[in-house]
Parts: C-alpha cells; structure tokens; sequence
C-alpha cells in the first residue's frame, strides 16, 4: 500500500475511534416493531399501519406526533420493513427540513428514478417536514405522484395547517400519541437492564421513587426520559456512592426546570388557550386555574392571557355580571404594568371571577343578527327623526323632527328585535326592565 494511502487510512481508523458514543436515547432506538413501547392503535396486531407493512404496501404518509412520540423510529423501522416482504429492495433516505432543499429532493428523486429500474425502492424519511415552505413542497408532488420516491414525513405540527392540500391528499395521515407513564416506565427500565446498549453495565439501581420522578419530568417524551436517565446516571457517577441507589433529588437536579410543550402561534398554543375559554364558559374555576397554569408556566405572555378574559368577560358574561368587563380590563392593564411574576395574581383573579359569574351572550348574539342584517339588506335609510338637522332647509323636511311613536329602525325593518337579555344574575332585571319599556310602547 503507498504511503499516502496508508496514512489516511490511519487517519479515518483515527477519527472513528474518536467519535463520541451515540447518546442513550440513540442507541435504545427500537430494532423492530415489537420492541416499540406505545402506539398499539398504530402497530399492534391488526393495527393499519401494521398490516399495511406487513402486506409490503407501504405508502407514502405523514406521522404526527408530539416530540419523543416515537415518529423517526417508526419511519426507520417502517422503510427497513422488518415484517415487509419487499425490505431488502428498499433504500432509506434520510433528510431534515431544517436544513435539506429542494436540490436535495431533486438530488434524491433522480438516484431514486434509476434505481427503480432494478427493482430498488427509495424511502425518503423528511423530518420536520412542516419546515417545507409552499415551493418546496410542491416539488415534493411530481415524485411523490409517479412513485419514484415513498414519502414518510414526520412533524409535531398539525399537517391540515401546515402542509399544502396537493401534497396532503397524496398521503395517508398517522397520528402518534403522548407515551403514558407506563409507557416511559417500561423505556426507562428497559434502559437500565441492557448491559450493551443501554446503562446495565453501569451499575447504577433506579428505586421507585427516582423513577417515578423520571417518568414525571419526561412529560410524555421518550427521548427526554433517555436523555434525564442518561443525565442522573453521569451525577451519580460523580457522587462516588457506587451502593447508593439514584434518589429523586439527583433526578430533580438533572431535570433542572421543567419545560412544557408549547408554542405561541402553532396548534397546542390554541389547544391550551381554547381549554381555558371552555372551561371558563363551563364555569369550571378549577379547571380555569389549571390551564391559566399551563400558559403561563409556559412562558405565554401574560397580557395576550388578559386580553382574551377581556373579550370573554364581553362575549360569554355580558350584562350578567356588570363587572365582569371592568375586573378584566383592570388585570388587563396589571398585567401590562406589572409584568411576570406578579401579573399572575389579578389574572388568577379575573379567572376565577369569570368562571364563578353568570353567563350570558345576549349581548353578543344580538350584535351579530344586527350585522348581519347591515350586510343582507343594504344601507338602509336612517329615519327622519333621527337624521341631523344642521340647516333650517332639513328642519323644514323633517329631518331630527320629534316623534314619540316612530321606530328608531329603518322602516324596512319593522320592529325587529336583537336584544332579548337573559335571566342569569344582573340580566334578570335589564329583562324585567325591558319588558316593562315594550309594554308602555305598546
């Protein structure tokens, strides 16, 4: 062998022995669909996507799931097709959306075309393929449609918001679930038994109670749970008590502070903010209080919180409660002069308020039939009495003219009526009061 030859055969011998050990959650990675723990909908016995590998009829689809739900292993086990008939004559293609392009689709579509002629199908795996802009999705189609490539997307975000309808109908939608606490028990145990890939040789010994802060710090994340093992294993190796167990205090300190799944303008921001709305209207305050939690301790910013209690206390309280609309507007503008951490008293405030008082949309509701009737008939004329009279030209026709019995409607309105208020709380007495006006009218 020449010398040269030599030498950079050493050096890539070198750089191999020196590259850094896959993290935990790399190597635990499932090698068949048995050895996956959750997503029995999905890939137990009978399940569809299951039977459709089994049958070697793997299509192309998008996986949909929340992060650490398992999508990238699925895909990989899905194109190597260890229960396929056909997994030998497949080729697995990996790329990021982050980072791939269209001249990286395009590079992989026409290898995939002349490797179709031998039989050989391309897979191509595209994570967080909600990071495709319009453009380069469309240049998903062509390939997508012709069979030259099997599309597996994966994506932690709604796919009917985020990808475009052409590409969407020419895939099959799987939606992968949150892992229970069972389901991260049995990962974590399952690490901490396999002497090769996982922790078994380290020694280390989970009780209960440090496992159980495990699965809770995870919050449904099966990366997450590898990764804080991965993380209390390192500390206790460093504590130097090789007897003692790994406590719930090293898992805690590992954790750090926990972060919530959430986002502020996708799919679960509006999950969150939704729950608080119905649960308010629900006058459900324990409920309120938790999901007014959940956004703020996900970092939400507390006047966008303040100002949907603005529009609610309007919109569902109404004139049931008279003060529903000031307490709002004043956490409001507390939240706005105070800021994080205080803002989220007057806001614990307002919510449970708006949760306890009476309901009414009445005012709401009679708004929108009033506007829809603007839209449908037109711009109707203002009656006369009703007009401005700035000259003695519109006096003399009438214009702003008293008329004790005349309608404040237009004329091709008749006597309508928008306004009928309710009988919850304060409404109760506008109600009364209301029809003791129409009584003297009529």
């Amino acid at each position: 062998m020449p010398p040269d030859e030599s030498l950079e055969l050493f050096e890539r011998e070198r750089q191999r022995g020196a590259r850094p050990e896959p993290p935990l959650a790399d190597r635990m990675r499932p090698r068949s669909l048995d050895e996956v723990v959750g997503q029995a909908h999905l890939i137990g016995p009978g399940a569809p996507l299951r039977t459709l590998v089994e049958a070697g009829a793997l299509p192309s689809l998008i996986l949909w799931g929340p992060p650490g739900s398992g999508k990238t292993t699925l895909a990989r086990l899905l194109a190597g097709g260890g229960h396929a008939p056909d997994a030998r004559q497949r080729r697995f293609v990996a790329l990021s959306a982050v980072g791939a392009g269209v001249k990286d689709v395009r590079a992989v579509a026409e290898r995939a075309a002349r490797e179709r002629a031998g039989g050989v199908r391309t897979v191509l795996f595209l994570d967080e393929i909600h990071r495709f802009h319009r453009g380069q999705q469309d240049a998903l189609l062509p390939h997508v449609e012709d069979g030259t490539v099997t599309l597996l997307g994966a994506t932690t975000e709604n796919p009917s918001f985020e990808l475009v309808p052409p590409l969407l109908s020419r895939c099959r939608v799987f939606v992968l679930e949150r892992l229970d606490e069972a389901a991260l028990a049995t990962l974590v145990d399952r690490a901490m038994a396999d002497p090769e890939r996982g922790l078994g040789a380290s020694g280390a010994r989970l009780d209960e109670e440090a496992r159980g802060a495990l699965v809770a710090a995870a919050d449904g994340d099966a990366r997450r749970a590898l990764g804080l093992l991965e993380a209390s294993v390192a500390l206790w190796r460093r504590t130097g008590d090789g007897n003692a167990p790994l406590s719930a205090a090293l898992v805690g300190e590992a954790a750090g502070r926990p972060l919530l799944l959430h986002d502020r303008d996708r799919e679960e921001h509006y999950n969150v903010v939704s729950a608080l709305i119905k649960s308010l209207r629900a006058s459900d305050p324990d409920a309120a209080l938790y999901w007014l939690a959940r956004l703020l301790e996900a970092g939400e910013d507390p006047t966008y919180v303040a100002r949907r209690l603005v529009i609610f206390a309007s919109e569902d309280v109404g004139n049931a409660e008279p003060q529903a609309l000031p307490l709002a507007t004043a956490a409001h503008l507390a939240a706005e002069r105070i800021g994080m951490p205080e803002a989220r008293i007057p806001l614990a405030q307002a919510v449970t308020f708006l949760a306890c008082a009476p309901k009414s949309r009445a005012s709401y509701a009679a708004l929108e039939e009033a506007r829809r009737d603007a839209r449908e008939r037109g711009s109707l004329p203002v009656p006369l009495h009703l007009r401005n009279a700035p000259t003695a030209l519109m006096r003399e026709l009438g214009y702003g003219r008293a008329d004790p019995g005349a309608s404040n409607l237009p004329e091709a309105l008749g006597a309508r009526r928008y306004y009928e208020p309710g009988r919850a709380g304060a409404e109760r007495t506008i109600a009364e009061r209301r029809a003791g006006q129409r009584a003297d009218e009529d």
